[in-house]
């Protein structure tokens, strides 16, 4: 058998377009239950939320530290995605400072996964080396497109801003954190904008 017999072998069967509706609501219902809930969220409550069993949730997540995995790639991608999106449709310095908003979300869901990002590190995980440097280089790019326009300062390093920005995931989990999250990307945005020429 050639290797790419075998891999053809050994790739998942495409889901039914029912299954992957399922597989997809779950994993949308489970960001949003563990950025409220953190990742000891109830997987019961999740597959209700969704919409479906038990069962059908166990089928498409055999652990709760696959279904953290996957919820973790998804909000990776769609940083990345909002990224290309945001440029695409708003003024460069718009972009950045919606793109970061959006941050803030990730960064929600982020925490409520701390505890089995944890786990998933000491595993053989491929996340960590999948995922890494995507999301500071959707930035980079927002960052040097603002500049570039004259939106922004000239001199602004993007590892400073997403240093910032990490700011906001150590800060304490309290009822107003998300608000309170906001208006730091708005002074973050202030302080960006300020001497840029344009």
């Amino acid at each position: 058998m050639t290797a790419e017999a075998t891999r053809d072998a050994q790739a998942p069967k495409p889901l039914r377009a029912d299954a992957q509706r399922n597989r997809d609501r779950l994993v949308e219902v489970a960001a949003q239950t563990f950025a409220s809930d953190g990742v000891d969220a109830s997987l019961e409550e999740i597959a209700k939320r969704a919409g479906v069993g038990i069962g059908t949730l166990y089928r498409h997540f055999p652990t709760r530290e696959h279904l953290v995995e996957v919820v973790y790639r998804r909000e990776v991608e769609g940083l990345c995605h909002a990224a290309e999106e945001l440029v695409r449709d708003h003024p460069a310095d718009v972009a950045l400072e919606l793109w970061m908003q959006r941050f803030v979300d990730y960064i929600a869901t982020k925490r409520g996964l701390a505890t089995s990002l944890r786990l998933l590190l000491t595993t053989n995980s491929t996340l960590f080396s999948d995922t890494s440097g995507r999301v500071s280089g959707a930035m980079r790019g927002l960052i040097e497109a603002a500049a570039a326009a004259g939106k922004i300062r000239a001199d602004v390093d993007a590892s400073d801003v997403m240093h910032a920005l990490g700011g906001i995931y150590s800060a304490p989990n309290t009822p107003e954190w998300r608000e309170r999250s906001g208006r730091l990307v708005k002074l973050l945005m202030d302080g960006l904008r300020f001497g840029a020429r344009g």
